[in-house]
């Protein structure tokens, strides 16, 4: 029974070392070696009842070894190894208990803390990829901006070109209206000067017939 609890408490030890340490890829072994073993709950309940079991009936025989001896005065040689033999039991028992749910409490805490870690990844990956994204962002941003100062450069020079455009129209009206004007006044010359020369065309005809009529 002794070499077996001593086998037990150097093997939970090893494992609650293990756990502790991480020596390569020993440490994610026994996590899987553990998740198997509670996926078996019935069992390990089972082993857990009955060395409870057998600490309490140790500690039971210890207290009546303790009360015989009590009543006698001394215990005898027998029952003084009896009571190490069970007391050394006990003890052994209570240990590898104290061990078996030191491991159950570390296995569940490094279980959280592996979750957590992903979950920190994956958050990570997300903040990374949205610094990323927010980046492109600020570049199309800043893309877009110089676009849009190019465009508004080109809207400036083609509404100081359009500017000058209406100048120069307006300048040309301004100089077709002095041409008509000046047409329309070299036309009215023109009719002037053609009632001027019909008038003189018939004086030139009546002086004409004046002297024929004077020769005659």
């Amino acid at each position: 029974m002794l070499q077996l609890l001593y086998f037990v408490l150097c093997l939970e030890g090893l494992v609650a070392f293990l756990l502790m340490v991480k020596i390569g890829p020993l440490r994610e072994l026994v996590m899987k070696c553990l998740d198997q073993v509670k996926m078996r709950k019935g069992t390990v309940l089972t082993v857990a009842c009955t060395i409870s079991a057998i600490l309490f009936s140790n500690f039971i025989s210890i207290i009546k070894i303790q009360n015989k001896g009590a009543k006698l005065g001394t215990m005898s040689p027998m029952d003084q190894v009896l009571w190490r033999t069970n007391l050394l039991e006990a003890s052994l028992m209570g240990f590898s208990l104290f061990l078996g749910f030191l491991i159950d409490r570390m296995h569940h805490h490094l279980n959280k803390l592996i979750k957590l870690r992903s979950k920190v990844g994956a958050s990570r990956e997300d903040f990374e990829k949205l610094e990323k994204e927010k980046q492109q962002f600020k570049e199309k941003a800043h893309n877009a901006s110089e676009e849009i100062k190019q465009l508004q450069k080109e809207v400036s020079s083609l509404t100081e070109n359009l500017k000058k455009f209406k100048a120069d129209c307006e300048q040309k009206d301004k100089r077709v209206e002095t041409a008509e004007a000046h047409v329309a006044s070299l036309q009215k010359q023109a009719a002037d000067l053609l009632l001027e020369y019909d008038r003189l065309l018939e004086d030139n005809q009546i002086l004409q017939s004046q002297a024929q009529h004077h020769r005659s």
